[in-house]
Parts: C-alpha cells; structure tokens; sequence
C-alpha cells in the first residue's frame, strides 16, 4: 500500500501545474472572437473553470493528503480539517463537471436537431442562466455531502453521477442517429442546392455535426476517468468493511479523476480548429523566443 501512495502522490504532484497552465490557456482563447457556437463557448468556460478549480484547490489538498497517509500522520486536526476540505470541494467541482458534461450534450443534440431555430431557443441568456444554476445546485449538493457524509450522501452522490452518464450517452446517441440520417441524405442535398439554397444550411449542420463530435471526447475521456471513482464509491456502500484493494483502487481512481482536468484542454484544441489556433497564438505570445 504504501508504494501506491508513494506512486500516486509523485503522479499528482505534476498534475496542478498541467491542470492550471492549459485551463487558464483554454479560458482566455475561448473569451477570443472564434467561430464556436456562443453556447458551447460558454458551456465549455464553465468546465473548463472548474478544470481550473481542481488544480488550484483539489490536487494540491489531494497530494497532501497522501503525503500525511505516507508519514502516518492522519490523527491530527490539520489531516481532518484537509480530508474535509478535499471532500468537499472536489464533490463541488465534481458536480460542476458531471453538469457541465451533461449540458454540453444536451446543446449539441438541440443544435443537431433544431438546426436554423437553435439560435433563436438557445439563447445567450438561457445558457448564461443554465451554467449559473449548474453552479448553485452543486453548491446545494456539496453542503447536503458536508453536513450528511453517510451512506445517504454517497448514495444521493452515486445517483446523480449514474443518471449524468446515461442523460449524456441518451443524448450521444440521439445526435449519432440524427448524423446517420443526415449522411444518408447528403446527396439529396447536394442535388438541390443549386434550386432552393440550402447550402448554407448544409454548411452549419456540417459544423454542428463537427461540433458535436468534439464534445463526445470530452464525455468518453470524462467517463474512462470518472466511471472507475464512482464503481469505487459504489463498491464502498457494499462493502462491510475496509479493504486494502478498494483503499488503493481508490487513490488511482482519485488520481484518474484528476487527470481528467489535464486532458479536457487538450481535447478542445484537438477537435476544435480556431481553439486551436486561438491557445496557440497565446501560447506564441507568452514563450519567449529565441534570438534571432
């Protein structure tokens, strides 16, 4: 057990710095004028924050943490008042990005099949509204964790993940039969564009298909880091006491759960050219050059 917490804690000690670094990138190439839809411009700010917040707040508590669990020191007041204070900030942040994951697919799943109407539904102020509320309910979520950490909590915890992960995948799969049929009717389409215009609209749905593509890596990479902490967590109401292969399933399940904060900012710019373009003129901006 102990070469696991060792392990863990010199894995984690690296991963604020990626966390931080491409998330504060990530935010300011979003607040740049891009093609991005508004909508999924603001959706993925707000992951992107709480991306931020766990390498501010969440890794740090977590390697330490683990190096009190390393030297033993876990009777004290500061091991309590640090094991709290993780508890509760990365339930917070948690929610957040259980939320925001789920907004991001219900968007592109309205976009997909609204088409020209997304625009006038999905408004700015509706999304603004949706990420505020995101925040609030996890907040409320946190507290009922804080002030009730029994089973009950953990129970209300692994019930809300189970329900975001099958929302997004209902959703995912949505929008992959709508893809499929708009694909099968691409030629129909391309022979009508000189008689009634469509072009314009085969274009936008052409970059709401793009779109959407984009944020299903963020669900996949987000479920392959957050599904084995929630199997976790639900392997603990089960069980009828400690184990020292849950206990140290658990700390490379936290540690994959932190990870995920890392390769968010990696994806968009993977899958979403003028993101791409955009951190890579900031990144330009800040390395200094050499001498010519």
């Amino acid at each position: 057990m102990q070469a696991s917490l060792i392990a863990n804690c010199v894995f984690n000690a690296f991963l604020p710095f990626t966390a931080i670094t491409l998330n504060i990138v990530t935010i300011l190439a979003l607040r740049k004028p891009l093609t991005i839809p508004g909508a999924l411009k603001v959706l993925l700010l707000s992951l992107s924050v709480s991306d931020l917040g766990v390498g501010l707040l969440v890794q740090p508590l977590y390697s330490t943490s683990l190096v009190m669990l390393i030297k033993e020191n876990t009777r004290t007041r500061t091991f309590e008042i640090t094991l709290n204070f993780l508890n509760g900030t990365a339930t917070f942040l948690a929610f957040t990005s259980f939320f925001s994951v789920v907004a991001l697919a219900a968007d592109r799943f309205l976009a997909v099949h609204l088409h020209l109407r997304y625009q006038e539904l999905v408004t700015h102020k509706r999304v603004v509204a949706v990420v505020i509320s995101i925040w609030i309910i996890s907040a409320i979520l946190m507290l009922v964790f804080i002030w009730e950490p029994s089973n009950v909590a953990k129970i209300i915890l692994v019930f809300v993940e189970s329900v975001c992960y099958l929302t997004t995948a209902f959703f995912y799969f949505k929008i992959y039969l709508a893809v499929r049929h708009h694909s099968n009717q691409i030629h129909v389409l391309q022979a009508q564009l000189a008689q009634n215009n469509e072009g314009a609209d085969m274009t936008n749905s052409a970059r709401e298909r793009k779109a959407a593509v984009g944020t299903f890596y963020v669900y996949l990479v987000f479920l392959i880091c957050y599904l084995p902490n929630t199997i976790c967590s639900l392997i603990t109401l089960r069980s009828a006491g400690p184990s020292t292969m849950l206990f140290q399933f658990g700390l490379y399940a936290g540690t994959l759960v932190n990870l995920n904060s890392s390769l968010n900012p990696l994806i968009y710019s993977w899958k979403m050219r003028h993101l791409r373009h955009a951190v890579m003129e900031i990144l330009r901006n800040i390395l200094p050059h050499p001498h010519q």
